[in-house]
């Protein structure tokens, strides 16, 4: 049985976003994920504690939260970048606080963006160190630094672009920083943009997997839109004794709660 979450900041976009773990709840999922959900990196104590308290209230688990990104300005995560940099540590604590208080134990650091004007040499020694101050934060929880690629097509300047790239920095971020504490979140989405091959991700790397993301290809609507293989994905996730979440990361093509009907 497969435990899916559904990702708030992507679906329910027709509520505000501090309804939608309700929504998500009412729908039939106890779990829900977001991306970068405050306003600010370092927010006021006040909205962050109406953020946890709409998870509670749900009764729905917090299974996945990304430290503060940008996505809204293309920016795909903070911590390559040297003129944000102080801005991601200063976001470190509070994304951890969050995680402490929801119990939720998978956190996503994308890795940035290439910067016009900056040596790409700059940005991954900068995103090593600060791959391992999120995951020196994170261990005091329990938790663990999920490292995401993306596909080149919807983000030409976003360098982490297979399993193979993700596999390589947290090899070195461990070799660097002692940090062991770090897995691949793979988003079968954006791997198969890429022409990765599901059978291949999974035999290759399917003991690093932290986290599911799925949404059918090439449009990344809900499945049954496209030509995404779940079944082949289903079968060796339970080959590989996986029991995590698997994250619905996917555009709806009509409203959230219509989206959701191939599930029944």
């Amino acid at each position: 049985m497969i435990n899916y979450t559904v990702n708030c900041s992507i679906l329910f976009q027709e509520l505000p976003l501090l309804e939608r773990p309700a929504a998500a709840k009412a729908a039939g999922f106890e779990g829900v994920e977001f991306w970068w959900p405050l306003s600010e990196s370092v927010p006021g104590d006040a909205e962050v504690d109406r953020f946890v308290r709409a998870v509670e209230n749900a009764g729905v688990q917090l299974t996945g939260l990304n430290f503060a990104d940008d996505i809204p300005n293309g920016y795909r995560g903070l911590l390559s970048n040297p003129a944000r940099s102080r801005e991601f540590r200063d976001n470190i604590d509070v994304t951890v606080g969050i995680a402490e208080r929801l119990g939720c134990t998978s956190l996503n650091a994308l890795y940035g963006i290439r910067l016009d004007g900056v040596a790409e040499a700059e940005q991954d020694e900068l995103a090593v160190v600060n791959y391992g101050h999120a995951a020196t934060a994170a261990d005091r929880i329990g938790a663990t630094v999920l490292v995401e690629a993306l596909n080149a097509i919807e983000s030409p300047t976003f360098p982490i672009v297979s399993s193979h790239d993700v596999a390589t920095v947290i090899d070195t971020v461990t070799k660097e920083t002692g940090q062991r504490n770090l897995e691949i979140l793979a988003d079968f989405y954006h791997l198969a943009r890429m022409g990765e091959k599901t059978s291949d991700v999974l035999s290759r790397y399917g003991d690093r997997i932290g986290h599911v993301q799925i949404a059918d290809t090439p449009g990344r609507n809900e499945p049954g839109t496209g030509d995404f293989d779940f079944d082949e994905l289903y079968s060796g996730l339970d080959e590989l004794g996986y029991d995590g979440w698997v994250g619905l990361e996917y555009k709806a093509s009509g409203s959230t709660v219509d989206s959701f009907a191939w599930r029944e």
